[in-house]
């Protein structure tokens, strides 16, 4: 089993632009109506607004939370700051800087262009 986490974006190609930055990584799939991220045992899946509204024709219109925090993606990395970096270059805003948190790891984080929260974070060297 293979987890696929789908993120329904307003801009396809802004976001996969902004995803590629963000993971230092190509999609392996990039067509009209979805783009894939292999993240090494999970998938991350952008597809548009439009799309899951055809789809989840009788659930609320994921168009409507557009740029609200819904979803988040919580990477562990080697070097925080550096990863980080990447991803406000490319648009993403800051919500915090990476700082240490009370679990013990730095985490740094921010907002990709759809309000979707990515959270960067490095174990503590303490």
């Amino acid at each position: 089993m293979v987890p696929h986490f789908i993120l329904y974006v307003q801009d396809q190609h802004r976001s996969c632009s902004f995803w590629c930055a963000a993971l230092d990584l190509n999609p392996v799939l990039d067509t009209p109506g979805m783009t894939e991220f292999d993240l090494g045992g999970a998938v991350l899946g952008l597809m548009p607004e439009v799309n899951a509204r055809r789809l989840l024709r009788h659930a609320p219109d994921p168009a409507q939370a557009s740029g609200v925090p819904r979803a988040e993606l919580y990477l562990r990395v080697d070097d925080v700051e550096s990863a980080f970096a990447p991803a406000l270059a490319a648009g993403g805003r800051e919500v915090t800087p990476p700082m240490l948190r009370d679990w013990g790891e730095v985490v740094g984080y921010c907002l990709d262009p759809d309000g979707h929260v990515l959270a960067v974070a490095e174990r503590s060297r303490r």
